[in-house]
């Protein structure tokens, strides 16, 4: 009798995060680079229980397993050009975390701010630092576990050369009037980091990028970001 195969699994959907990210572009390449952005989990109906986070409360961050929704393939490459180190060099795929995977999952660690009981939707998580787009499938939540899950002596890689880029933002008063208050950080702390492909050095080129209903326009020339128009969408 042929016993049944362990290769393969059916994952369910329990929860989707809402961020001000309609679009891939401008997301922070890692969690936990911009702390300011701010996360909205909501459960689906099957998950929505109180009982399903009782004693989350209690820790300060947690583990989110999500879908690469918008980079969902039939076929994978055994090696990946890492946008940091310039979109030439290659490495294997396993040893970055590109998008592009065997399996398209993702993993962040976030803070976990607060979650908030709401009749329409049951718990509701409230997070900080997310790396996700809007509408983004979690698979599953985790504690983070300080003592298990931190190394601080580990071994970076080729993200050792690459980690401590950062722009100077210059934005017009009155054009930084426009971002709503409680957005404001959120969105220096995306342009500071570089929202750009990292093969792209043109000081003429003008980038777009969508954030929190606003379509923001920037230039960058050397070490310096220029913002050059925010509208809302």
């Amino acid at each position: 009798m042929n016993q049944p195969s362990n290769e393969a699994m059916t994952l369910k959907v329990i929860a989707h995060i809402h961020t001000a990210f309609p679009t891939k572009f401008g997301i922070p390449r890692q969690s936990g680079l911009v702390d300011s952005l701010r996360g909205e989990i909501v459960f689906t109906p099957e998950y929505r229980s109180p009982d399903a986070v009782r004693g989350l409360e209690d820790f300060s961050h947690i583990w989110l397993v999500w879908q690469f929704s918008g980079a969902v393939r039939d076929s994978w490459s055994p090696t990946v050009r890492p946008p940091r180190l310039g979109g030439n060099t290659r490495m294997g795929v396993f040893a970055t975390r590109s998008p592009f995977r065997p399996n398209p999952l993702g993993l962040s660690s976030v803070k976990l701010e607060a979650i908030e009981v709401r009749p329409e939707v049951g718990p509701v998580l409230i997070v900080r630092g997310a790396d996700l787009m809007d509408g983004t499938p979690i698979y599953d939540i985790k504690p983070y576990i300080p003592y298990a899950d931190c190394h601080p002596d580990a071994a970076a890689g080729f993200t050792a050369q690459t980690q401590f880029h950062h722009l100077d933002v210059a934005c017009p008063e009155a054009l930084w009037a426009r971002v709503p208050a409680d957005q404001r950080d959120g969105l220096r702390g995306v342009l500071e980091n570089d929202p750009r492909p990292s093969y792209q050095h043109d000081p003429e080129r003008v980038y777009g990028m969508e954030f929190a209903g606003l379509e923001v326009h920037f230039q960058v020339d050397g070490s310096t970001l220029t913002v050059t128009g925010i509208d809302r969408r």
